[in-house]
């Protein structure tokens, strides 16, 4: 079926480098085969894993050959379906947070198997705010619920609390009855990590989260450290886990953590170490679609609430990506194609 225009104007990269990469230019939309359905973006997540991507920073994602559309987050309306689509109609309000990539465009082609239907239930939810709870929101209820199953009561500590990420945890894991410990980098994003349920909050520059971790936990340490900064920060996590505590390491902002020695691991406590990547967390349909019902459940309560602080048009994406890497953004980033 051949009735919509193949053309579409994206955002696309010739290099890995700088925000400056980005080219807005048309673009050629194949049509949707097997199992594969066009859709029509109208709103677009924007995540820091983005920006390891565009920089080609190492991670478990696998980042197809250059020139390249990036993005793996977005609300859309499917427009045409491939062969073999039965589960999906023309019209239907569906959001991913998979790759592959190419959320960056206006129009693109998705496999149905990665694809989620919003429930009649959240339409009283935007699509800004959607596309900035999908991929954060499926990436928590992992987190929360099966890398470690936080418990009520549990005192777990929260990395770059106010980020788009971290704000989420925040909100979710004080709904489970956690006391979450966060870590932010001005008196501002304090402030924003108390709103979403941070009951302790430590500004780097003005104190030690080693130390404020021991003291609200009677020196017995966290169970869980959830840690997206990296290098700056990963050694000093460790400090803050209790024996057999796990420490998740999601993310590296600062840059990639200098290695471990498996027999420190040992004399610190039996401490577990893992870099949960959602890839592997959803790669069966079954725990993509449980996963997704369990974040849509959230959002109906209105536990999880989207903060999309920074929207900005599809085509000023460099914009928006330095922005993020210049630490000036709290909250979630949206484009609007």
């Amino acid at each position: 079926m051949n009735r919509l225009s193949n053309r579409t104007k994206a955002a696309i990269i010739y290099e890995k480098g700088t925000p400056d990469v980005f080219k807005w230019e048309e673009v050629e939309v194949p049509n949707p085969t097997n199992k594969e359905v066009r859709l029509k973006n109208t709103a677009i997540g924007v995540n820091y894993i983005d920006t390891y991507h565009r920089r080609g920073m190492p991670h478990p994602w696998p980042v197809p050959e250059l020139p390249i559309v990036l993005g793996i987050e977005g609300v859309s309306v499917v427009e045409e379906l491939g062969a073999d689509v039965n589960e999906f109609s023309i019209g239907d309000r569906v959001a991913y947070a998979l790759p592959p990539h190419g959320a960056y465009s206006e129009e693109r082609v998705y496999p149905v198997d990665k694809l989620i239907k919003v429930p009649d239930s959240l339409s009283h939810v935007s699509d800004q705010d959607l596309a900035a709870l999908m991929l954060k929101g499926l990436t928590a209820q992992f987190l929360l619920k099966r890398t470690y199953s936080v418990k009520s009561r549990d005192v777990i500590l929260v990395h770059a609390a106010a980020g788009g990420m971290g704000l989420i945890l925040c909100q979710w894991a004080k709904y489970l009855g956690a006391t979450v410990i966060g870590t932010v980098s001005s008196e501002q994003k304090a402030e924003q990590a108390k709103k979403a349920g941070a009951e302790h909050v430590v500004i780097h520059s003005e104190g030690d989260f080693v130390k404020k971790v021991l003291e609200v936990t009677n020196g017995e340490g966290c169970p869980v450290v959830y840690e997206s900064i990296g290098k700056d920060t990963f050694r000093r996590s460790m400090e803050c886990l209790q024996p057999m505590g796990m420490l998740a390491a999601y993310g590296h902002a600062s840059g990639a953590p200098d290695p471990v020695d498996v027999v420190e691991l040992g004399t610190k406590g039996s401490l577990f170490l893992t870099r949960p990547a959602i890839m592997h967390y959803m790669a069966k349909r079954e725990d993509l679609i449980s996963s997704a019902n369990d974040l849509f459940n959230v959002i109906e309560k209105g536990v999880l609430k989207s903060n999309v602080n920074h929207t900005y048009p599809l085509s000023e994406v460099g914009k928006a990506h330095r922005a993020i890497e210049n630490k000036e953004t709290t909250g979630a980033t949206v484009l609007i194609p």
